[in-house]
């Protein structure tokens, strides 16, 4: 054959050697939630795509044997019917005694250059870039190879089922999403800009709903303003004006005895209408629904869908009243618009490196204020109070503090026994080097 006849062979061996590159790369790179979108759009091929990625190993054996065929013909061609050229342009120029040598090395890297940089680099970039696309458009010819090359793929694949089962190795790709794949797809699109901070928080969020106790999202037992069922009309309206809510409990002497709560609305419809206020008048007391502690988020969400109700006192099992939260807390906690009200009235910035904290701030604000990513034996406490008392072990005292994670939270304000107020310091660990001890196991006590 002549120089035309030999290139001709070298490109269609070529051809073929991108065709199976090509068709490797995409089935590999193809993301099941665009092919599941092209195939609900009408495309058969996409679905076609989908079975081969749930059953690769026929698809791979072929691709295996047409790209190693390839690249042994393309060395016997390649050899063969460039080294005479080579020969005859180097003669004269070259000792005899190495033009074979070099004439056949000339081919031997022609040949392989062209086929590393048409036959590989090339197609495989571009099934990476457009990897859906080029998948279903393959998918087709694919599915015939491997029906002509069934015997071959029989035998190889039954070489390699029993050589894998030897070696303990999966023969199934484990296409199970996980919610890191789930966060890292959320990271991808908020640093491809498709996400914005805000939309990639609430996202997040939504996630957390599963993790995050509904204590984190309610008004705790110290903010609670209630009234006594025994309070005057003057009590009431003054509470209601002094702090204004839409809903309020009704306690029997303490806050732990309730009664029910009342509507604002309610209220001041009947003084709009010249009424007494009668907080034991069944037609203003309503039913409180009681949720309790143990709950997260989503929980606390089914529980006032499954009873048509938007607001409820959070107890714990003592029967002692933790909080009380609402549906638009709850919502707000997802939404992510909680956290820029309580926080910045939770977490008062001294300068850029100290901060005041109220003791009740839920865990999970701390963690977002101050980037930590976990607290250790985060589901022994729900505060940042309950962190200190926690790790300290004892109820703290003024100046007692526990450094973590580059922070030092120092005890400046006590309420009695309670943790009123926290001071946070960002240190620098090699300055200040103290550890933080894990506490003691409670089964050893």
């Amino acid at each position: 054959m002549g120089l035309f006849e030999n290139l001709l062979v070298i490109f269609c061996l070529i051809g073929v050697s991108c065709f199976f590159s090509m068709s490797e790369i995409s089935l590999a790179a193809a993301r099941k939630m665009r092919l599941r979108q092209s195939l609900e759009e009408g495309d058969l091929r996409a679905g076609k795509v989908l079975q081969l990625q749930e059953h690769p190993g026929s698809f791979f054996t072929v691709v295996q044997i047409g790209l190693n065929a390839v690249a042994i013909m393309g060395g016997i061609v390649g050899e063969s019917s460039f080294t005479p050229y080579f020969r005859a342009a180097l003669d004269g120029v070259l000792p005899a005694a190495y033009l074979d040598q070099v004439s056949f090395l000339l081919s031997f890297v022609m040949v392989t250059s062209m086929f590393i940089l048409i036959a590989d680099l090339m197609p495989k970039r571009i099934a990476m870039a457009i990897p859906e696309k080029v998948a279903v458009v393959l998918v087709g010819p694919m599915l015939v190879c491997i029906t002509l090359l069934k015997p071959f793929v029989w035998l190889f694949n039954m070489l390699a089922d029993g050589i894998m089962k030897l070696l303990s190795l999966p023969t199934v790709r484990n296409d199970e999403v996980t919610i890191d794949d789930m966060y890292a797809v959320m990271d991808a699109g908020a640093e491809a800009g498709v996400l914005d901070k805000d939309e990639q928080q609430m996202i997040e969020n939504v996630f957390e709903m599963q993790t995050i106790p509904v204590t984190a999202a309610m008004t705790s037992r110290e903010s609670i303003v209630y009234f006594l069922s025994s309070d005057s009309e003057e009590d009431i309206k003054r509470k209601i004006t002094e702090d204004p809510h839409s809903k309020f409990l009704v306690c029997d002497g303490q806050l732990d005895n309730i009664k029910g709560f009342v509507d604002a609305k309610e209220l001041l419809l009947r003084l709009i209408n010249g009424k007494s206020l009668d907080l034991n008048d069944a037609k203003v007391l309503h039913t409180s629904l009681i949720i309790p502690d143990t709950l997260n988020l989503a929980e606390a969400m089914e529980f006032f869908k499954n009873h048509r109700a938007d607001f409820g006192v959070v107890m714990n099992e003592y029967a002692l009243v933790v909080g009380i939260v609402t549906s638009n807390d709850l919502q707000s906690a997802v939404m992510g618009t909680w956290a820029l009200h309580d926080v910045e009235e939770q977490i008062v910035a001294r300068d850029t490196n100290s901060w005041l904290v109220d003791g009740v701030t839920p865990i999970t604000d701390v963690m977002r204020a101050f980037e930590i990513e976990e607290f250790p034996y985060s589901e022994n406490y729900e505060t940042v109070a309950g962190f200190v008392t926690y790790m300290l072990r004892k109820i703290p005292k003024r100046t007692d503090f526990v450094v973590y994670a580059g922070f030092k939270f120092e005890v400046v304000d006590i309420d009695a026994f309670r943790v009123d107020q926290l001071l946070v310091t960002r240190i620098d660990a090699a300055d200040n080097p103290l550890p933080v001890l894990p506490p003691v196991d409670d089964k050893k006590q």
